[in-house]
């Protein structure tokens, strides 16, 4: 049960995510002018087959963004539940959006890897994607904690060459 509960957690935590990291692509755009991408309805078109999920549909862009960022708020939930909180957490959470979205996007052929990348683009990738960790994470985490340490946490308590008492940098 307690799996479920951290899964429901990560998900509500993913939705807040994904709607500060949407506030904040849309004020970048505003201050640099940068049009939307339509990356995300690619990558579904592509990923489903789908000739009526259009490469340029708002709605398919906007639910496979936000679908995306909702289920993988899931693994951070867990992750969470399990004791693994804080900053560091949150740091490894970020690897996983990263690695989620370049494996869709590079299997699909709508994207390349990220080292091809400008510079500039990549900067505002990254970005917004610890945007996104960062605050699923705090969200995650809070409403973990509500329910006491995880199994990990308990078990530095028990190790005696673990600093159970030292939190997150």
């Amino acid at each position: 049960m307690r799996w479920m509960r951290s899964a429901a957690v990560g998900l509500a935590s993913g939705a807040v995510g994904v709607a500060a990291m949407t506030a904040a692509e849309k004020v970048e755009q505003r201050l640099t002018g940068r049009p939307d991408s339509y990356v995300p309805a690619r990558t579904l078109q592509r990923l489903t087959a789908s000739p009526q999920a259009a490469g340029r549909s708002r709605a398919v862009n906007l639910g496979m963004h936000v679908g995306q960022a909702v289920l993988l708020g899931a693994v951070r939930g867990v992750m969470a539940g399990a004791g693994l909180r804080g900053p560091w957490a949150s740091l490894l959470f970020f690897a996983v959006r990263l690695t989620n979205d370049q494996t869709l996007e590079n299997a699909t052929g709508v994207g390349a890897p990220p080292w091809t990348w400008p510079r500039d683009e990549l900067a505002v990738d990254l970005a917004h994607k610890a945007v996104y960790a960062a605050v699923t994470g705090a969200v995650a985490d809070a409403l973990a904690d509500r329910w006491g340490p995880g199994p990990g946490q308990v078990h530095a308590r028990l190790r005696p060459v673990r600093t159970h008492d030292v939190g997150p940098l």
